[in-house]
C-alpha cells in the first residue's frame, strides 16, 4: 500500500524537502483537489493511473534502464507530483513540469528550492517564502519600539517556521533588525531564546495507514507502462461525485 498523505504541514515540508528532493527529486507539478472533492479519492486515481504501487525490485529494474522515478505526496488539499530525469509518462500527460532547481515550490508560507552547495552538490533549501517573511518583518519592526522585551518574545516565539538552515538565518536577521531599533531606542533587548533554532525530526505518515484510508509502501515509484493514465489536473477535475461520496 502505498503512503502520500502527511500528517501535517511540517512533515509534508520534511518529506518533501529531506527524502524527495535531496534525493533527485526536481521535477514537479503541484495542484490542489477542489472543494468537494474526497482528496483520498484523487490519491488513488493517481496512485493506479501512474502504477505507483510496485516493489522496490521493479523500481530497481526499471531505474537500470533509465526510467525516471515517481513521487506523489499530499498534505490536505495541496498535492505535488516529483519525478527524477528520465523516461517517465508523467513529462508527457503533465504539461508543464516545473524544475525545482529554478522555479521553488511553495507552500504554506515556506519556499522549497534546491540549490548547489559548497561540495558542488545539490541539496534542498528551504526558507520562509519572501512574501510572508517581509510580513512578518513589517509586523515585528512595527512592534519593536512599543512592546515590553517580554511580549515580544512571544511574538517570535509564534512564528511557526521550522528551524531549516536558512530559516535559522531569516529568524536571527529579524531578531537583529528589531534589536537594532530597540537599542537605538534605549530599549531592552531581546534574548536570544525568543528563537526556536533547533529542528525535531516528526513523523511524516500515519502510524496506522489502514485506519486512514492509506497504503503502506514506499512513497516512490518508477516509469511502468500506463496508457490510459490521464494528467493529474485531469483526474482532478473528473473525479466521480459517486465515488466522492461512497454512493
Amino acid at each position: 500500500m502505498y503512503r502520500c498523505e502527511a500528517v501535517s504541514a511540517e512533515a509534508f515540508v520534511q518529506q518533501l524537502a529531506c527524502n524527495l528532493v535531496n534525493h533527485g527529486y526536481w521535477f514537479y507539478t503541484v495542484g490542489h483537489v477542489p472543494p468537494g472533492k474526497d482528496p483520498r479519492a484523487v490519491d488513488r486515481k493517481l496512485i493506479d493511473g501512474y502504477g505507483l504501487e510496485i516493489s522496490k525490485w521493479q523500481r530497481a529494474r526499471l531505474k537500470a534502464k533509465g526510467h525516471a522515478k515517481l513521487s506523489y505526496l499530499r498534505h490536505e488539499r495541496f498535492f505535488v507530483l516529483l519525478a527524477t530525469a528520465g523516461e517517465h509518462i508523467f513529462y508527457q500527460r503533465e504539461g508543464r513540469v516545473r524544475d525545482v532547481r529554478r522555479e521553488p515550490i511553495v507552500f504554506d508560507g515556506y519556499s522549497i528550492g534546491c540549490s548547489k552547495g559548497s561540495d558542488g552538490r545539490y541539496h534542498a533549501s528551504v526558507k520562509i517564502h519572501a512574501d510572508t517573511f517581509n510580513e512578518r518583518r513589517a509586523y515585528l519592526l512595527g512592534l519593536a519600539l512599543h512592546r515590553s522585551a517580554e511580549t515580544l518574545v512571544q511574538a517570535f516565539q509564534s512564528v511557526r517556521f521550522t528551524p531549516y538552515a536558512r530559516v535559522r538565518r531569516q529568524l536571527l536577521r529579524l531578531l537583529r533588525e528589531v534589536n537594532e531599533c530597540r537599542r537605538i531606542g534605549g530599549f531592552e533587548l531581546i534574548p536570544l531564546r525568543a528563537l526556536r533554532l533547533r529542528r525535531e525530526i516528526v513523523q511524516v505518515f500515519d502510524r496506522n495507514p489502514a485506519a486512514a484510508g492509506q497504503s503502506s509502501s514506499s512513497f516512490e515509484s518508477s516509469s511502468s507502462p500506463c496508457a490510459s493514465v490521464s494528467s493529474c489536473s485531469e483526474i482532478v477535475k473528473n473525479t466521480n461525485r459517486s465515488v466522492l461520496h461512497g454512493r
